[in-house]
């Protein structure tokens, strides 16, 4: 390979820029076309493609977020299109997936340095089940009723055979925004958001009478709207921006009321039962942020934030059971939460350059929720069976955070690049088991270019978080054990260490390697989330075989483990158990070009295995089934120049799955006595997908 100096090359064009000036009247450039410019040229232009698909087999696990979850032929719908014209007037639309149910559209017009207007539109599905089956009737809806043949006293005694029926779990995401961005002056502009979601299905959910349980289905037909308003004035040394944000969440259903399907053993009158779904609420906000230069090589910016949530939704009655309890015992304090929490966030930051080497940052940030929500005392009632003597009040949580940063970034001699800084957390939590906690973490990063073919990095990190007395939360009935230690407040030791290795083969192979190493201590206690270990080690390699063909490889493997300590007798361990997850994912890519380059082709393939194994030892050592999941991914794709502005798109995806996990294998509806459950299964599927379209640019 030649290789010509930026002096020759500098050379070389004077000579030919000398040579053109003489020569100008004998050359017509009217017809010279900048094909590699970066910038929008004039006109129309769009794409178009259109085809057809088809899907090898049923599966909710692998349509979810996809849309291809339907055996069967789709269409393949998309495109582009662009227009830039005179005076800085523009426009996009975009369009993919307009056959499947994961569609979307994206149109923007405007006119440089004046205004802009966006508008899009998506569809997400959320596909949640393949096998769910259920007795109760009027699935959809706010109430749901059982067939003849119940209540009964067990599952088994239930005529199941007769009453089961697939149910539908799954809903649909659609989701509308639009903005408007203006320019009002050379220092000023404005700009509108607004989105509208709307999700509409059903999901699962559970029901429970004392010692006994059914799956439901629950009704979605929820709305969120959203609002953003903001004026930002900039000039080369200051930036600033003031802000206003609401959203609004509305639920058309309330409350999910189901039939007991059990026959009540404890308490008459508990033939029915009623669920509290998702209640309407706002929040709203006043933001801004700021930026300014203060010299050459200072600069401090900032943001802050003001918000309000609210939630005034009416209660539902405490109770259906009508023979539990005269109803002045059962009288609510109020006809709703009334619910209030006031939110603050504010930071800071400096950056400083004080020397061409060294650059220092300084950061400060607070957020603060104060929930101030009336604490009242309500009835207590256990699952619309028992009434409880000793009323219940709830309890209004508030927490303040505060978050100090001070690092600094220095290159060194060479090709050396070293970082140090300390982070500090400190947490105060009133109405907790813990009040106070602050973590103090100390970090350092260092990189160098140990060779001309090879560079190292590896960073390290210390944190150390301590906290306040641990006391006992008075409202939690029954108490807590006093030697609990829950793991986001206990006392903790943090150790991590990373490395990072790259080496370069010649001019067309690279490989890079990688170890990150974290331990977690809780030496402090003696209940609950002892310690934790992770290793995580990667590799990946890329490889240009020749100008047409690159090949990709990376690997990576996982391995998390985590003990616990318990006990049954409210005193101290007498029981432990160890959690072992581990994760291993190997991939290859390639992709090349043929024919000329008309013809271009891509291949990636993954496999992904996963396991957890969980071992309870009581005094005798035993252990849960394992769980495992593995996947398997292919993807094809090839385009081929038909013409200068037609190409052919092909592609196939092929993707199996399967999941052993014991907490659904073998539970069919009858499975469990007190249990009515849906009786899905673990997911396993073998899914094929195959594309074929025409994409025409005009």
């Amino acid at each position: 390979m030649t290789i010509y100096s930026s002096l020759f090359l500098l050379g070389a064009l004077g000579a030919l820029s000398a040579a053109a000036s003489n020569a100008v009247a004998a050359v017509d450039t009217s017809q010279w076309k900048c094909e590699t410019c970066p910038f929008d040229k004039a006109g129309t232009s769009a794409t178009l493609e259109v085809g057809a698909g088809a899907v090898s087999d049923d599966s909710a696990k692998f349509g979810d977020y996809t849309g291809l979850n339907k055996k069967g032929g789709f269409l393949v719908l998309g495109g582009a299109a662009r227009y830039r014209g005179e005076g800085g007037l523009y426009g996009s639309l975009t369009a993919a997936d307009l056959g499947l149910d994961a569609r979307s559209l994206a149109a923007e017009v405007g006119k440089e340095g004046l205004y802009t207007l966006r508008l899009g539109y998506a569809e997400i599905p959320r596909y949640l089940s393949d096998d769910a089956r259920s007795p109760f009737l009027g699935v959809g809806g706010s109430v749901l009723t059982l067939p003849g043949g119940f209540p009964q006293s067990t599952t088994g005694a239930m005529p199941l055979a007769t009453t089961l029926q697939p149910v539908e779990l799954d809903y649909k995401r659609s989701r509308l925004d639009a903005g408007v961005t203006w320019i009002i002056a050379p220092q000023w502009s404005t700009r509108l958001s607004v989105r509208h979601d709307v999700r509409d299905g059903t999901q699962r959910t559970a029901g429970s009478f004392f010692t006994s349980a059914a799956h439901l289905v629950a009704p979605v037909d929820q709305v969120t709207d959203q609002l953003e308003a903001s004026a930002t004035f900039y000039t080369p040394r200051l930036q600033a921006t003031l802000g206003y944000q609401i959203s609004l969440f509305r639920n058309a259903v309330d409350s999910l009321t189901w039939a007991n399907p059990f026959t009540p053993v404890v308490a008459p009158g508990s033939t029915s039962g009623q669920l509290a779904l998702a209640p309407d609420n706002q929040f709203h906000q006043i933001v801004g942020s700021a930026g300014y230069e203060i010299n050459s090589w200072i600069r401090a910016s900032g943001e802050f934030a003001v918000g309000r949530m609210t939630q005034d939704a009416a209660y539902l009655a405490p109770t259906l059971n009508t023979t539990l309890a005269a109803p002045p015992l059962l009288a609510l304090p109020a006809p709703s939460l009334q619910g209030r929490a006031d939110t603050f966030n504010v930071s800071v930051r400096v950056t400083a350059t004080p020397m061409d080497r060294l650059r220092v940052n300084a950061s400060y940030a607070r957020d603060e929720r104060d929930n101030r929500t009336d604490s009242l005392s309500y009835p207590a009632v256990s699952t619309d069976m028992f009434l409880s003597p000793t009323p219940r009040t709830n309890q209004p949580f508030s927490f303040t955070q505060d978050r100090y940063k001070l690092n600094a970034d220095y290159r060194g001699p060479g090709s050396l690049k070293t970082s140090v800084g300390v982070d500090q957390d400190d947490r105060e939590r009133p109405n907790q088991e813990v009040v106070t906690t602050r973590e103090t973490t100390l970090w350092g990063r260092v990189g160098v270019q140990a060779r001309e073919n090879v560079a190292l990095a590896l960073k390290l990190a210390h944190a150390e978080r301590r906290s306040s007395s641990y006391g006992i939360a008075t409202f939690v009935n029954p108490p807590e054990n006093p030697l609990l230690r829950k793991f986001n407040l206990a006392e903790r030791k943090r150790d991590i260490a990373g490395a990072r290795a790259d080496f370069t083969v010649g001019e067309d192979v690279n490989i890079g390697l990688n170890l990150d190493l974290a331990k977690d201590d809780y030496g402090e206690s003696t209940i609950g989330l002892l310690d934790g270990r992770s290793v995580n080690i990667g590799g990946d390699l890329s490889f240009a075989i020749n100008d047409q063909t690159q090949l990709q490889l990376f690997a990576q493997t996982e391995r998390i483990r985590s003990r616990q300590a318990g006990s049954q007798a409210f005193a101290q361990p007498d029981w432990s158990a160890q959690n072992k997850d581990s994760v291993d994912v190997v991939g290859v890519g390639v992709k090349h070009q043929a024919l000329k380059g008309k013809l271009e082709l891509g291949a990636d393939l993954t496999f992904s295995r996963s396991r957890s194994d969980i071992t309870v030892d009581t005094g005798s050592a035993s252990a849960f089934p394992t769980a495992k999941t593995s996947l398997d991914s292919l993807r094809l794709q090839a385009t081929y120049r038909l013409q200068d502005n037609l190409w052919l798109t092909g592609s196939y995806w092929y993707e199996f799955y399967e999941a052993q996990d014991w907490r659904f294998d073998g539970v069919l509806p009858a499975t469990i006595s007190n249990l009515l459950a849906f009786g899905e299964q673990p997911p396993r599927y073998r899914v094929n997908v195959v594309r074929l379209a025409l994409r025409y640019r005009f």
